[in-house]
């Protein structure tokens, strides 16, 4: 699981230019629900298969998830290359 933090899903939704609506209509989850992920700080705390959710959705749309060893300040995202 690569999706940890508010900050991940933030910085992953506005990589790929969606908005919140649009995220929680493609990974099954309610509006409110993103907004109160979005809206924390540090790791996120959810159902394990909302989080998956979330972040497969995301990861369809092109989001990697990279943590600790892959940049400096802990987790982040970058948008996949195409092969």
């Amino acid at each position: 699981m690569g999706l940890k933090t508010s900050e991940q899903l933030r910085q992953a939704r506005a990589a790929l230019g969606l908005t919140q609506s649009e995220v929680a209509a493609l990974s099954g989850v309610s509006v409110p629900t993103m907004k109160r992920l979005e809206g924390g700080t540090g790791t996120l705390s959810v159902r394990l298969e909302t989080l998956s959710n979330i972040e497969s959705a995301l990861e369809t749309q092109g989001i990697q998830f990279l943590e600790n060893g892959d940049v400096a300040n802990g987790f982040g995202v970058a948008i996949k290359r195409a092969e």
